[in-house]
Formats: structure tokens, C-alpha cells, sequence
């Protein structure tokens, strides 16, 4: 699910960067098919490994697995085709200028601040996945899902190490990256086949029963977990991407396509990362839970160990520990690059290279803390809380401004750098929502949805009464 570096990688993959502050031409334009291949590589990746177990540790049923994401996952694409896809072939532009349009350069430059802290926290997790296979040699300790700091000496080596060359690699540019990347992706996706083929032959899985009771009716949560029904599956797979589609920021992707209809290729990367990917990893843990250790952590009342090198390891060996290596790697190492973009907007005097190392090393620090590996359900429901109302802004401009009497872009029709109808809708939506959460014990992903309408309606409603004001304001002067 490297779904947060989707967007670049396709940006260069496709068109080599070009066209960020002009529509795409027709002659750049790309069918469907050329999105099928890059959302399956980059959906089946590093974070799978952890999302498939983590789902084990919330006690999820087979039912709420299986249903669940089947649904979930199948709302993300609709969202994919009939709004990010849909805007996109329409406008033919970046995330980035089509924000700067609306909100001015000094709300998207807070904007880039955000994206850019919150991809070094996930390629941080990255580094830790990596780090959990580079470590067997070392007979390394392997960290909790509940430990928060670093457990050791030779833990907090390693993922230096790591980080270190991510960041270096990363730093040298991204055409090497993404050919790599390119090369790694069908490797990650037979390595995924393979170890669920692999588990279901260690739980002595023979007819679809035996796979149904692998969850069966689900299991209180582990210690320190959140219990996860079937709402919980279906609306967190559904926002999982949810910066990327409802955030709109894969309107940078689809801005190449020839018609709308190739927002159906996500469906590429639900089902074989989100779905498979998923499934296959968490038929690991289960593996694993049934071992001695496991049992042991369990009968003191604590969660096992999530990490997906020794789990990679215990199924199919040396291509385990590779896989996971690579998973992160690929995941990680154009994730830093993004971040360093994020990060240029903001210090535009710096070169490319200097914001990407600067980049890798944040990334490099979150790593050493295994909570944000650990805890990736929450941080990507956080992720996509934070950053998807910004897209409502674009949908609701997009489908409703007639309707509601305002001016399209008008930060840039009114030579505005910070457009307060946006920033004081996302604030509102964003403060009202996460108090609920937080009140009340909600899981963030169950508000996403409600903070994304109400941004968008008020933004509609202050974009009225500003626009009105101004107008007010020029015609007495």
C-alpha cells in the first residue's frame, strides 16, 4: 500500500515530471491499461506486511475480513473513478497547482508542510519493516506491538544503516528508483502468493472452511489493540487511501489518462495489495500464533510480536527475508523522495538532494520507534483524516460552484495567497471531528467521511459570503 507514493511515481513513470503548472497535452495522454501495472506494484509493498497481522490483533472475523474488504476496498475504487479520475481528465492538472488555484501559495505551502512530515512518519515505518529482515542474521531482538522505543543497540544500527542508504539512493534521483522499484514489484507480488500458499499449508488449510475458521467468529484484541468489526474493515479499507482519492491527490496521476474510465485500474492495487497482499500476510501471523513463543506472550497477557521479516522468514525462507527488505525498500525510498519535494516548496533554496537527505534522516529517526510501524492502522486513519478534506474543496468547487454562486479559483482569479474560505472550512471540519473522536472514542477513519463533507459544504458557504464581501468592499472603493 505505498499508496502515499503513487502519485510521483506515476508523475515520472508517465510523463518524466513534466507539466505540473500547465494542463496535460493530448499528445501525453495514456489508455487504461497504462495504469493497471503501477497500481497493482504499488499497493502490494512494504505496509502490507504489517496491515494483514495488524487486522489479526483487532480480532476481526472471517466475515468482517473477507466481506469487509471486499466492499471497503470496492468503495475506494468508486471514489477513484467517479471523482479523482472524473476531475482529473477535466483539468489535467497537479494536485499541487489546482490547490494553489483555489487555496493561494501560502495554504498549500501548509498543506506541503503536512504531507511532508506525515510521508516521513510512514516511510519511518518502512525502515522499521526492512529492518525486522535485515535483523535475523543478527538474532535481533524483534520489537513489541507495544513497544514505543527502540530496543536495543543493534536495532537502532540497523535502521540507521537503513535509512542511510534509502536516503542516499533516494537523494541520487528518482529515475534509478523507479526502475528498480519497477524490477521489485513482481518479485513482492509471487513473494506475497507464495507465503499465502505457504500458510495455508502450515494451518493445514484443505477445503474453504478451514480457511473461513482461520478467524473464524474473531477474538477479543490483543492487549493494547482496538477491537475491529465489520464497520471498522469496511470503512478503514475504504479510507485507507483516502488522501490518495477523496483528498484527490492522485488527480496527478489521472491527469495523463485518456478518459475517465481509468480510474477502474485501481481496482489492480485493491485486490491484489489490499485484498491478497492483506489476507496472505495475516495468514503469516496466524501461522506464527500457533507457535510456542507465541503462546508464551499470550499466556503473560501480551500481544506478539508484529514483524514481517522472521514471519516472511518462518514461510518461505532467504525470498521472505528479501521480500520484506524490498517491500520497504520500494515503499521507503520513494516515499523520502516525496517528502523532500513537500519539503522544497518550503525551502526552495535548497537543492533536491539536500531536502531529500534532510527528508531521510526524519524518516530515518521515526524508524527507530517502532510505534509507527506498530500502529499503522491508526496513523494511515490519521493520514487520510488530516489531508483528505482538503480534496472535498476541489469536489464541491468542481460539481457545485455554479449552484452556489461562487468564482472558480479564486485565489487565483483574485491574486489571493491564502484563501481563508478553505482554511477556516478545513479547521472547522477538522477541530469538530477529531474532538468527536477523541470525546467519544471514535476511530478517526468512521469521521473521515462526515469532516470531508462538511469541509467541503463550508467551503462553499464562506467562499459565498467572502466572495460577496469582497465584491462589497471593491465596488465602494
Amino acid at each position: 500500500m505505498s499508496e502515499y507514493s503513487q502519485e510521483q511515481d506515476a508523475i515520472e513513470q508517465i510523463a518524466g515530471g513534466e507539466f505540473e503548472r500547465t494542463p496535460v497535452p493530448q499528445s501525453k495522454l495514456k489508455g487504461w491499461k497504462s495504469f493497471i501495472g503501477m497500481y497493482a506494484g504499488e499497493h502490494a509493498a512494504g505496509t502490507e506486511f504489517m496491515i494483514g497481522p495488524l487486522f489479526l490483533t483487532a480480532g476481526v472475523s472471517a466475515f468482517d475480513l473477507i466481506i469487509g474488504l471486499l466492499i471497503g476496498n470496492i468503495l475506494a475504487v468508486l471514489c477513484w473513478r467517479f471523482l479523482t479520475a472524473e476531475i482529473a481528465v477535466k483539468n489535467r492538472l497537479t494536485l499541487y497547482f489546482q490547490l494553489e488555484k483555489i487555496c493561494g501559495k501560502k495554504l498549500v505551502t501548509g498543506y506541503n508542510l503536512a504531507n511532508g512530515i506525515l510521508f516521513c512518519f510512514l516511510a519511518g515505518s518502512m525502515i522499521t519493516v526492512s529492518a525486522t529482515a535485515v535483523g535475523i542474521p543478527f538474532d535481533m531482538p524483534m520489537p513489541k506491538l507495544t513497544d514505543t522505543m527502540p530496543n536495543g543497540l543493534t536495532w537502532i544500527v540497523i535502521v540507521i544503516l537503513i535509512g542511510a542508504v534509502i536516503s542516499i539512493i533516494a537523494a541520487r534521483g528518482y529515475d534509478t528508483v523507479t526502475k528498480a522499484a519497477n524490477w521489485m514489484s513482481p518479485v513482492i507480488v509471487i513473494a506475497f502468493v507464495a507465503c499465502g500458499i505457504v500458510a495455508l499449508n502450515q494451518l493445514g488449510v484443505q477445503s474453504f472452511s478451514d480457511f473461513w475458521n482461520i478467524w473464524g467468529e474473531g477474538s477479543e484484541p490483543f492487549p493494547g489493540q482496538i477491537k475491529f468489526t465489520f464497520w471498522h474493515v469496511v470503512i478503514w479499507s475504504w479510507f485507507a487511501n483516502g488522501a490518495m482519492h477523496i483528498g484527490m491527490s492522485d488527480l496527478s496521476v489521472f491527469r495523463f489518462a485518456k478518459e475517465a474510465k481509468a480510474g477502474w485500474a485501481t481496482a489492480a492495487g485493491m485486490y491484489v495489495g489490499h485484498y491478497m497482499a492483506w489476507i496472505a500476510a495475516a495468514l503469516l501471523y496466524a501461522v506464527y500464533l500457533k507457535s510456542p513463543e507465541a503462546q508464551a506472550f499470550l499466556s503473560n497477557g501480551e500481544a506478539p510480536p508484529v514483524a514481517p521479516g522472521p514471519l516472511a522468514n518462518n514461510a518461505i525462507g532467504i525470498l521472505g527475508i528479501i521480500a520484506v527488505v524490498l517491500a520497504g525498500w520500494t515503499t521507503a525510498n520513494p516515499t523520502i523522495y516525496r517528502a523532500g519535494l513537500a519539503f522544497q516548496a518550503i525551502l526552495p533554496k535548497l537543492s533536491t538532494a539536500k531536502v531529500t537527505i534532510l527528508a531521510g534522516t526524519v524518516a530515518t529517526i521515526a524508524g527507530l520507534f517502532p510505534a509507527f510501524a506498530m500502529k499503522l492502522l491508526g496513523f494511515v486513519a490519521l493520514y487520510g483524516f488530516i489531508l483528505a478534506p482538503f480534496g472535498a474543496v476541489i469536489v464541491f468547487e468542481h460539481f457545485f460552484h455554479k449552484q452556489a454562486g461562487i468564482v472558480k479559483n479564486y485565489a487565483e482569479v483574485a491574486q489571493l495567497s491564502f484563501n481563508k474560505s478553505v482554511f477556516f472550512a478545513w479547521a472547522i471540519s477538522f477541530g469538530v471531528f477529531y474532538f468527536i473522536s477523541l470525546q467519544f472514542d471514535v476511530f478517526l477513519s468512521f469521521v473521515t467521511l462526515p469532516a470531508w463533507l462538511l469541509c467541503g459544504v463550508l467551503f462553499l458557504v464562506f467562499s459565498k459570503m467572502y466572495q460577496r464581501v469582497s465584491s462589497v468592499e471593491k465596488k465602494a472603493n
